[in-house]
């Protein structure tokens, strides 16, 4: 009985939270349809997030991205309607599900790629995270779930990954890039590990009497924040305006934005124009 009333409430903080914010302004530097055009299966879609909870995750990652999804291309996933499933993400409130990619429309957002991937390697990285699509996640655990209430919780600088990764784990999984960072260490690809050298043995790739070879640790796959994925040195960032050959040279430009404007003269100038208008008429 416990356990569902909780469960209860954490599916209403899970909608809460995931509920768009009404004062966000969208920066969106890449249509819908210039990512369709750039995006390849096994790229890694970092989106800065419109809703509650994405200002706590880009506080406490310190980043502009708080969520992270897996483009599988059109025709593995079906669905009812005629917006291919392209993507595949994880939230606190839906689980584990197959998205448009117009969902993203309009967003503010970041194509990682990881580099060489043999074909047998990305299927297996597909097949990895569509088998896990409809897993649900358990949110009896509401503290997973109200440390994302604050925006900007009090949190030492030191401690707020952490404080992503405590709890049952459950809403953790479904927040910190888990389900992508799984899904890229089952085929051995690097995303952020530890790195330590020691001398070289025979079967190593490079070796040599005097050569030193560098050894990867892999972190704990909960440790994942969408930041992660921008910052390693295994992922290239795409940029689709450049993807599609862009030329400066080509460029049409026309007036500046009002925003963009000069700023009028200083009100001290002005009042000081006034001054001395005000005294040419005494005299």
């Amino acid at each position: 009985m416990a356990n569902r009333i909780l469960r209860g409430i954490g599916r209403l903080l899970a909608g809460y939270l995931n509920a768009e914010l009404p004062s966000y302004t969208p920066l969106a530097t890449h249509s819908g349809a210039r990512l369709q055009q750039t995006l390849l299966p096994g790229d890694i879609l970092l989106v800065e997030g419109n809703r509650r909870i994405s200002a706590a995750i880009k506080y406490l990652t310190q980043s502009t991205w708080s969520h992270a999804a897996l483009y599988i291309g059109p025709g593995v996933v079906t669905g009812p309607d005629s917006d291919p499933r392209v993507l595949i993400e994880a939230d606190t409130e839906h689980g584990v599900v197959a998205v448009s990619l117009s969902k993203y429309d309009g967003m503010h957002t970041r194509i990682c790629r990881p580099v060489g991937l043999t074909d047998t390697d990305r299927l297996a990285l597909i097949d990895f995270a569509v088998a896990r699509i409809g897993h649900q996640y358990d949110l009896k655990n509401i503290f997973d779930l109200v440390r994302y209430l604050l925006p900007t919780p009090p949190v030492p600088t030191r401690f707020r990954r952490n404080l992503l990764s405590m709890g049952s784990g459950e809403p953790t999984r479904a927040i910190c890039s888990t389900l992508i960072a799984q899904a890229f260490q089952s085929i051995g690809y690097p995303i952020l590990p530890a790195v330590y050298t020691r001398p070289s043995r025979p079967g190593d790739p490079a070796y040599c009497n005097t050569c030193e070879t560098e050894v990867l640790r892999a972190r704990h796959h909960s440790l994942f924040t969408p930041r992660d994925f921008d910052i390693s040195p295994y992922f290239a960032i795409i940029k689709p305006t450049i993807e599609g050959g862009f030329d400066y040279q080509s460029v049409v430009w026309g007036k500046p934005c009002v925003s963009d404007e000069p700023p009028a003269e200083p009100a001290l100038a002005t009042a000081g124009n006034d001054h001395a208008s005000t005294d040419q008429h005494r005299a």
